[in-house]
């Protein structure tokens, strides 16, 4: 649903970082030039890490998460300054509206919670998509749909049961994103009656059949380049 592969889009590299640290250095390199969308990335985050990558502590795996929220605020954020959102009818505006909104808060939520040890906001690339409707549809719904797996992943790793309780109440909010982000895009919202994690041999294979994109957009200003980014 996006053609963005998470180097291209995680400009400072913080997103890969947290990637790193929950799941080990061979799952980041292995989904590094992977597309946002894609099936692969989100059964890779959706799947447990590997044994010798589990030792990440709860508050390593709320950075990790904040990561991605920084992820999805920013993007709704720079969509509605920009002026796309003033552009779309009623009804899909308001969506946007309200999903920027919410993520807006799950930044805060997990900020308050991290406190001192919160990591920093990075930058990120959208490469012009949240300067039209179609490449920002396309594109919030492969955000929502990553979220609510790497959520899907991480949960049961909590080792507070409180941050299981808070987390998952996060997961559920996500979830409903996803599938309203579908509705609106006009995909199936829902296309089964539960997600089931996938292995990795299932992710290698899924991988092994999909195009990749691989070429990387240049940091300096060229034709054609995104006149805004986050």
């Amino acid at each position: 649903m996006s053609d963005l592969t998470l180097e291209e889009l995680d400009r400072d590299g913080a997103i890969q970082e947290g990637i790193a640290a929950v799941y080990g250095d061979s799952r980041a390199d292995f989904l590094r030039k992977i597309a946002l969308g894609s099936g692969a990335l989100l059964a890779a985050l959706a799947s447990p890490p590997p044994a010798k990558a589990a030792k990440s502590n709860d508050q390593t795996i709320l950075n990790y998460a904040l990561g991605f929220e920084y992820l999805q605020s920013t993007f709704y954020t720079e969509t509605e300054r920009v002026g796309t959102v003033a552009a779309m009818d009623q009804e899909k505006a308001f969506w946007a509206r309200t999903l920027g909104a919410h993520e807006r808060a799950h930044v805060k939520i997990l900020k308050q919670v991290l406190g001192k040890a919160t990591v920093k906001k990075p930058s990120f690339n959208f490469r012009g998509n949240t300067e039209n409707e179609e490449g920002f549809t396309k594109t919030a719904v492969a955000m929502e749909d990553l979220t609510v797996a790497l959520l899907t992943g991480q949960v049961p790793r909590f080792r507070s049961r409180e941050l299981v309780a808070a987390v998952f109440s996060l997961l559920t909010v996500e979830a409903r994103h996803a599938a309203w982000a579908r509705h609106i895009a006009g995909f199936v919202p829902v296309a089964g009656t539960r997600d089931r994690p996938k292995t990795l041999g299932e992710v290698d294979r899924f991988v092994a059949s999909t195009r990749f994109i691989n070429t990387l957009v240049p940091r300096t200003a060229a034709r054609g380049s995104p006149r805004f980014t986050g």
